[in-house]
């Protein structure tokens, strides 16, 4: 009768369940590509000599205790005879794989064969990304691309619309916060876990030599172009004998991240912090994952830490949130606009 008024649906879920979708969509795509990239470095030249052994994967059996060193010598020897042969395999499958993510119905198993794939190349590729070897950084890679192309990509797993639009536990009030509204508790805690780990991988007595973190920094722009080596080199010269006090600075920022995000403290702001952060380990301490030295085999944890912050963040769940409270005003509105309507009809009754 009065169409005008009729109440609309509090909460705005099919938008918001819409933009959950095509995020975690983007994420996917953003994933696949990646993988993309791992493949096409994977069919650089070098890849299929031997150097790409003894100089790639050798290297990575250095300082890990012998359970962890041993199986990496034997795989490495084994692969040498046909490298050539292997390192296509490889590329093939690192190619698959991203195909796989950028088309919607093969999400799933290609995600599947990621976890896989990931692990296997953590422990023979990456040496556990050197976790226990005493001298692990995250400037430098640590705890190692492959994991955190796990940690991504269980993120990134299709969920259905209904799940999407689910709300996550909250903060101590019962609200969870907008920047990360629909964020399983578990999520939270794996990436308190993996910026509170850095944070105490950078406080090892390695890490916290004063000229440890120019060393570090000097060593990323070996075999980079001209430009880049001098951008690092006037980078370590600069930090010189005072590495120390960056190196603890920079651990307490991402102590911070991961906590305050995890309890979510300024979830939004500490979001932006991680990728500044991650972008900066990336240019400075990993040299762009040497893509453009011609040995790079992935681009490192820098571009999958921002990755895993965009898969984090939820900007649906502010728009959820406030739809919500637009539609309760709304529907309350309606039924006094009804009441006023209708009164004078009853009175007269």
């Amino acid at each position: 009768m009065y169409p005008a008024l009729r109440p609309q649906r509090a909460g705005g879920r099919r938008p918001a369940s819409g933009n959950g979708v095509d995020r975690l969509r983007r994420v996917q795509v953003a994933l696949g590509l990646c993988w993309i990239l791992d493949g096409a470095l994977q069919c650089q030249p070098s890849m299929f000599r031997r150097g790409f052994v003894t100089s790639v994967l050798l290297p990575t059996a250095r300082g890990n205790p012998a359970p962890v060193a041993d199986p990496i010598i034997a795989v490495a020897h084994f692969l040498e005879p046909h490298i050539a042969v292997w390192n296509a395999l490889f590329a093939a499958v690192q190619l698959g794989i991203g195909a796989g993510l950028l088309l919607r119905a093969t999400v799933r198993p290609a995600l599947a064969v990621s976890f896989v794939w990931a692990l296997a190349v953590w422990w023979l590729g990456e040496g556990l990304g050197g976790l226990l070897t005493g001298t692990a950084s995250p400037l430098t890679g640590a705890p190692g691309a492959a994991l955190l192309y796990i940690f991504v990509g269980v993120g990134a797993w299709p969920r259905s619309e209904h799940a999407s639009s689910r709300p996550a536990s909250g903060d101590a009030s019962g609200t969870a916060s907008p920047a990360i509204s629909g964020v399983g508790r578990g999520a939270r805690v794996a990436w308190a876990a993996l910026w509170v780990g850095s944070a105490a991988l950078l406080l090892q007595s390695a890490n916290l030599a004063d000229r440890a973190l120019g060393r570090t920094l000097a060593a990323a722009g070996v075999g980079q172009p001209a430009w880049y080596t001098s951008l690092l080199s006037g980078a370590a010269r600069a930090i010189g004998d005072h590495g120390t006090g960056f190196t603890v600075a920079v651990a307490a920022e991402m102590a911070l991240v991961g906590i305050g995000i995890a309890l979510g403290w300024k979830t939004q702001s500490l979001l932006g912090v991680a990728t500044v952060l991650a972008l900066a380990v990336w240019v400075f301490g990993e040299g762009l994952g040497g893509i453009l030295t011609g040995t790079g085999t992935d681009p490192n944890t820098g571009p999958l830490l921002v990755l895993a912050a965009l898969a984090l963040y939820r900007p649906d769940g502010a728009r959820a949130l406030a739809n919500t409270s637009q539609g309760a005003v709304l529907a309350r509105r309606t039924v006094l606009a009804r009441r006023a309507v209708l009164a004078p009809g009853a009175v007269g009754e």
